[in-house]
């Protein structure tokens, strides 16, 4: 990686996985200019992952229609985006942990499911009422 200040050659200095997201955290320094700086690495889900529609044609995963879906089921907390985001996380690592790359709809809303069916039960019968797994 290049350094965001005066583009030469960055050495990492520092690195976590981060176990939640799924994501590597990583301290840099410039190698000439050795200004300091971190970075977060994480998988392109668009390109990873892929949903299965109708006929067998396939559609980039979009993180962000499976945050709405959850989002709109958890509108009765205090924190929902916060919420969201976090069960939305889960759903997604639980998929990628089944070391397969395309998923149908039915799928993907039955992790949800059961995600939410722990998490919260009126947020869960919220989602099934809506998605009809």
């Amino acid at each position: 990686m290049v350094c965001i200040y005066c583009g030469d050659d960055t050495q990492v200095i520092n690195s976590r996985l981060q176990k939640r997201s799924n994501a590597i955290w990583r301290r840099r320094r410039c190698l000439k200019c050795e200004n300091v700086f971190s970075t977060i690495e994480r998988v392109d889900l668009a390109q990873a992952l892929r949903m299965e529609l109708t006929k067998g044609n396939l559609a980039p995963f979009d993180r962000d229609i499976l945050f709405t879906s959850i989002y709109d089921s958890l509108k009765h907390r205090p924190h929902p985006i916060q919420d969201a985001t976090e069960i939305t996380n889960t759903v997604i690592t639980n998929l990628v942990k089944s070391h397969r790359a395309v998923f149908g709809r039915q799928e993907i809303i039955q992790a949800t499911h059961k995600v939410l069916q722990r998490f919260d039960t009126a947020a869960d019968v919220q989602y099934v009422a809506f998605h009809k797994p």
